[in-house]
């Protein structure tokens, strides 16, 4: 099984899905880590440059980033970890976690800050998915 977490030190797990520039890749075998792989990642300043259809305002309550010019951008930020099963963060908008469930990637939002830690809660079963932090 090979899990994907954002990352902007190889270390702890970012903040936050769309700036993170590398996911760590860690690949378990019999419930250990026995691989790992740092992978750059698209992000929104990789986007920047492309014309954009202004979205009508919205309540972050709701999400941001459902529209489908965003899924087709969360779809190319995941193109890097096309062979994982799951995708660890620590914050995200509604549309990438979404985007994410939609392409066969479990996307989870952990208050987990170490990514050891986190991967090996997943591994267990015990990491708690928090969808309250997303936006």
């Amino acid at each position: 099984m090979k899990i994907a977490v954002i990352t902007d030190d190889g270390t702890h797990i970012s903040q936050h899905f769309g700036r993170a520039p590398y996911y760590m890749v860690l690949t378990i075998e019999d419930g250990k880590i026995v691989e790992r792989e740092l992978r750059e990642k698209l992000g929104h300043s990789h986007f920047s440059g492309q014309h954009v259809q202004v979205e009508e305002p919205h309540d972050h309550k709701q999400g941001h980033g459902m529209d489908a010019a965003s899924h087709d951008k969360h779809t190319q930020m995941a193109h890097a970890i096309a062979d994982c099963q799951a995708l660890l963060c620590r914050g995200m908008g509604m549309g990438a976690y979404m985007s994410m469930q939609q392409i066969g990637i479990t996307p989870l939002v952990t208050d987990i800050p170490i990514i050891d830690d986190a991967v090996m809660a997943y591994v267990e079963g015990s990491i708690v998915d928090r969808t309250d932090k997303l936006h």
